[in-house]
């Protein structure tokens, strides 16, 4: 994969400062000319982490916590990159490690968003990302790599644990719920940021959660991201949850199911 330190790929219009822009550009600097190897460095990534990205890993190890002794897979809608969904699939294999039936399956289109509803339409702070396209993070070949090494590295890797499912949620969750009709669901990641994805995964995934599984939300009261919201409203209804949030990190809140 080409390396580059382009700054604009640090830049959030509207929200990201100089200084911020600056500081991930002199990170990459630094960590792909620091002694040590890569791995090595992997090993000290303290060193290396942004504060923000401590911060959100942080709250999923927390919200993980809570679901650890609820029966059930943990669904992350919206992988991205790839850090939430191996944060999981991590701290089942540390704090789990003979959890045979828990497994993190991992939705994306891996080509950016499918479409934009009217829903998202009515954002207070704008952004180029609100498209078909936006967010597009070619990861899933990536990702099966890091799977398969993940898998030789943890107790009883011969049993999947990380399933990646591409395609448009609207039609691979219901075929996948078709495929395993067994599935309960401890934890609900919600990071799709649009309107018809996550009315989607909520109306199909929450009638599978007991009492004690959590949801987590990655854009709810967001003024950029004002889908996610709306379709909590129309296929939950807020007054039916109690959300909680954590001090030091803003945009995850999360909700265990009464």
């Amino acid at each position: 994969m080409t390396q580059t330190n382009d700054p604009s790929r640090y830049r959030q219009a509207g929200r990201s400062t100089s200084g911020e822009v600056g500081y991930r550009g002199a990170l990459e600097t630094l960590f792909a000319n620091a002694r040590g190897s890569h791995v090595e460095k992997l090993e000290n990534f303290a060193c290396y982490v942004p504060r923000q990205s401590m911060a959100r890993f942080l709250c999923l190890s927390e919200i993980f916590k809570m679901a650890l002794h609820v029966q059930g897979d943990v669904m992350e809608c919206g992988v991205n990159w790839g850090g939430g969904l191996m944060t999981f699939a991590q701290l089942s294999a540390i704090w789990e490690p003979v959890n045979l039936q828990r497994r993190i399956v991992g939705f994306d289109t891996f080509s950016g968003f499918e479409s934009v509803s009217p829903e998202d339409e009515h954002a207070v702070i704008q952004t180029a990302e609100r498209r078909a396209g936006g967010y597009k993070a070619d990861s899933l070949e990536d990702l099966r790599e890091t799977v398969a090494l993940f898998d030789a590295n943890r107790f009883v890797g011969h049993i999947q644990k990380v399933e990646l499912v591409a395609g448009d949620v609207a039609k691979t969750v219901p075929a996948y719920l078709e495929r395993e009709p067994q599935t309960v669901v401890s934890l609900l990641h919600l990071d799709l940021d649009l309107y018809e994805p996550t009315k989607v995964c909520i109306e199909h995934f929450v009638p599978r959660m007991p009492k004690g599984a959590v949801i987590i939300f990655d854009e709810l009261n967001n003024r950029t991201w004002p889908g996610e919201t709306k379709a909590v409203m129309d296929a939950l209804g807020l007054p039916r949850l109690r959300i909680q949030r954590f001090t030091y990190e803003p945009h995850v809140s999360y909700a265990v199911l009464e």
